[in-house]
């Protein structure tokens, strides 16, 4: 692969944040309904990753139909250790309706202090562990109360149960009012080539402006890079992608996350798949750098207008 900056393997969050790996590995889809991984598998992801140097793992407490934490959390049951390795971050806030959870008769947002602290003690015993490095509010609820939010934050950085707080799916405003009441190290949003709306709606600007590194969910753009598709953008993208790949020895994973990697908000990718392989590619693509026309180049190809 063309190197030109060598990046470092692991990046702070904000000044006063935590330190994470470079690529996250997320456990979004790897459970019910998706990638269900038996537990050797799921070990082997875990062990992988932090070979590679992975040592940040993402979950929600809704993920795999409120499944995922216990199934990652089995991991950690037959292999304390590992704990000491590794970061993780989960997630609060969405009432998901399911058939473990009856009273949810309508999908809803719970963003109360007490909903908070419920869905931490639940994050810990299901991950076996017995603290959070960094904890988001999943999604912004047209009633959340920041006072509530604050309270809660305070009560679990002041029991030790989570270190650091963060934010998942918010505005610029919306953070900026929940970080007047409490301090926020990071908002992950949706971002990929195929997702430019944070690059121009205010959002990463933001995350400069304040010193914080964003993280990006979905970075491949869902997957459908790598699907029978008659989308032209993507046609597109991949055409050039060919060409790209070329003259940086990389694959199109490479070159879809070293397109993030190069804007200078710090985008932290959280990759979810559930092969060890694609996430060793996620740490190759780290010592990428696109050249700045490259980087229009597949800014265009995938449908945008320059700016």
């Amino acid at each position: 692969m063309k190197k030109i900056i060598k990046m470092e393997k692991r990046i702070k969050l904000s000044n006063n944040g935590p330190e994470f790996s470079r690529i996250v590995s997320g456990f979004w889809k790897l459970g019910a309904g998706n990638a269900e991984l038996n537990y050797q598998q799921r070990e082997e992801l875990v062990e992988k990753a932090i070979d590679y140097g992975i040592t940040t793992f993402d979950h929600a407490d809704i993920y795999g139909n409120y499944s995922n934490e216990a199934e990652f959390g089995e991991v950690l049951k037959h292999k304390p250790f590992l704990r000491q390795k590794m970061e993780i971050v989960t997630k609060c806030g969405i009432r998901m309706m399911s058939h473990k959870k009856p009273e949810h008769f309508v999908p809803s947002y719970d963003t109360s202090k007490q909903h908070i602290l419920n869905s931490v003690e639940n994050s810990l015993r299901n991950l076996n562990t017995d603290y959070i490095d960094l904890l988001l509010i999943h999604r912004p609820s047209p009633l959340m109360n920041p006072h509530e939010i604050a309270e809660a934050f305070l009560q679990l950085k002041q029991t030790g149960k989570v270190k650091f707080f963060g934010v998942s799916n918010f505005t610029p405003s919306q953070f900026e009012m929940l970080n007047s009441f409490t301090e926020l190290v990071t908002n992950q949003v949706e971002i990929s080539l195929l997702k430019r709306d944070f690059f121009l709606n205010g959002t990463l600007d933001q995350c400069i402006t304040k010193g914080f590194a964003p993280m990006a969910w979905s970075p491949l753009g869902g997957g459908s890079f790598f699907k029978e598709t008659n989308d032209s953008n993507i046609l597109k993208t991949k055409e050039l992608a060919q060409h790209l790949s070329q003259k940086y020895n990389a694959k199109l994973d490479h070159l879809l996350i070293a397109f993030l990697l190069k804007h200078p908000a710090n985008i932290i990718p959280v990759l979810g798949s559930s092969k060890p392989e694609r996430l060793k590619i996620g740490m190759e693509a780290i010592d990428i750098e696109l050249t700045t026309m490259d980087w229009f180049a597949l800014w265009q190809a995938a449908g945008g207008l320059v700016p």
